[in-house]
Parts: structure tokens; C-alpha cells; sequence
């Protein structure tokens, strides 16, 4: 009988690999114009805010990026989870979907703030090959307030969905926020607990958008976690090749804007310029 039985651990190849084809993955982020329903829209047309959605994704799959992110940066300040409107959901899933077809490049999902349920929902609907999530386990105080770990309700849904293929990249003490709830636990503790959660791969970042992680931490964080491990913040073209020495991807947005300024539109020439200066 034992013989036959599944084994109760996760069975997890390298998502980098199955989802990019690659061990090293240079991943943009396409942050979303304010959508219906958040504080900053204006009324625009939605079709404005779906094609400067495709302008970047098109900027950084054309520019020779993995990957692209899609997620609703605009939607400030951030709502917690319960409190995140469908509208939000509806409308990430059509532009997402869009993308996909349009640029055929693999696809990701962020709602923000630690949405995993609804960034699930949007992948399952739009083809999306996985989802990041900034508190899979424990909690932390963000500037949203309490914040609590998703992972358990969400690798419910993902279930009832029967949408297994959908990885989870997670945030390993995520930037925004103070961990002094579980601070009697070392953060190497903390990203094993993301291990435990049947999390894919993990996100080491700085203390907020934009901030560099220092290397020694995305060393302690990816000998933690044995998994393929990102740099989510403060990826530029001159640290790009010193953390890819260390991590297995980097995800990167605001250094690749006009100006460098994350509000902006995907600058294609700094996309390439990036692209090809990146030794993997």
C-alpha cells in the first residue's frame, strides 16, 4: 500500500527552467496604469491602459526578456486581499490575456497587495505560467496593515481550479514592511517555511521598490531555500552580472523606464541595452 501512495512532500522541477527554458531569467515588470475602481483613475479609456500594458510587455519581450510580470502598480494604495474589487481582477485578466496572445511570451501575475487568490484566478484565466506573491507564509506589518501569509488558501484554490501547473514565486521578507512578528526567527528560518508552503522559487529583494539587495543576503537567501531564487528590487545594468553571479533571475522594472522612474513607460533601447550586457 505505502508503495503505492503519493509521496506528501512537493515534486518541483526548476520553474526557471520549465516555464523560460533557461537557469537564468531576466523578467520585466509591467506595471499597470491605475485600472478602474483604484483612487488614481482618471476615466481614462480602459483601452489606453491595455495598450500601454502591451507597449511595455512588447518593450521588454522585443528588448530579449524571459518573462514579463503584470501587475496592477497603479492601483495606489494598495487594497489587502478581501478588499481588492473583482473590477481588479476583470480587467488584469483581459489585458494579460492580450499579452500572451499578442506577444506570446510567458506571462506572470501580481495583485497587489499579497491578492493570491485573485492572481490566480487572472492566470488560470489568461494562460499565465505563474504568480508572484509577496506573503506566502507567516505575517508581516506592510503599509496596508497586518498582512497575512496566503499560501494555504491559496494552494486551496489553486487546486479546486485544478491549475497545478501555475507556480508560485515567492517573497522571502518582502520589502514594505517590518517582520518584527516573527522576528525571534532568522530569515533563513522564515524563506524554509516558503519551502515547506510548496512555494517554486523565491524572491529576495531590498527595503522597498527600486532598493538593491546586498549580495551576501541573496547568498544567505538562496542557499535557504534550495529552490531558483530571484532579485526583485534595485536590479540595474551596472549590478545586473554581480547578482547574476549569485541569483538564478532577476526581475526588473523601474531602471528600464524613460528616466528611470517606475511610473514611466519601458524604454526598448535600455531593455536591450540590459539584455545584452547580462553575461548567463
Amino acid at each position: 500500500m505505502s508503495g503505492t501512495m503519493k509521496p506528501i512532500g512537493q515534486i518541483a522541477g526548476n520553474a526557471l527552467i520549465d516555464l523560460f527554458g533557461r537557469e537564468k531569467a531576466i523578467i520585466g515588470v509591467v506595471h499597470l496604469a491605475p485600472l478602474p475602481g483604484a483612487p488614481r483613475y482618471s476615466g481614462e479609456e480602459i483601452e489606453t491602459v491595455y495598450q500601454r500594458g502591451l507597449d511595455d510587455a512588447r518593450a521588454y519581450l522585443a528588448g530579449g526578456c524571459d518573462a514579463v510580470i503584470i501587475e496592477n502598480h497603479g492601483d495606489i494604495p494598495f487594497s489587502k486581499p478581501d478588499d481588492i474589487g473583482p473590477e481588479t481582477s476583470a480587467y488584469m485578466a483581459v489585458i494579460s490575456d492580450r499579452i500572451r496572445r499578442e506577444l506570446g511570451g510567458p506571462i506572470g501575475i501580481n495583485v497587489l497587495a499579497n491578492a493570491a487568490i485573485p492572481a490566480l484566478a487572472i492566470a488560470s484565466a489568461a494562460g499565465a505560467g505563474f504568480v508572484r506573491v509577496n506573503q506566502w507564509a507567516n505575517a508581516y506589518v506592510a503599509n496596508e496593515g497586518f498582512i497575512e501569509g496566503e499560501a494555504a488558501r491559496a494552494m486551496r484554490y489553486r487546486a479546486r481550479l485544478n491549475a497545478h501547473g501555475i507556480r508560485i514565486f515567492a517573497d522571502a521578507h518582502v520589502k514594505h514592511g517590518a517582520h518584527a512578528i516573527v522576528a525571534d526567527r532568522p530569515v533563513e528560518e522564515q524563506v524554509k517555511d516558503l519551502v515547506f508552503f510548496d512555494a517554486d522559487a523565491i524572491i529576495a529583494t531590498g527595503q522597498r521598490t527600486g532598493h538593491a539587495a546586498d549580495l551576501d543576503y541573496i547568498r544567505m537567501i538562496k542557499q535557504a531555500a534550495g529552490l531558483p531564487t530571484l532579485v526583485g528590487s534595485g536590479v540595474t545594468p551596472e549590478n545586473g552580472n554581480d547578482i547574476l553571479s549569485v541569483a538564478d533571475g532577476v526581475i526588473i522594472a523601474s531602471s528600464l523606464k524613460y528616466d528611470g522612474v517606475w511610473w514611466n513607460a519601458v524604454d526598448p533601447q535600455r531593455v536591450k541595452d540590459f539584455v545584452t550586457g547580462i553575461h548567463r
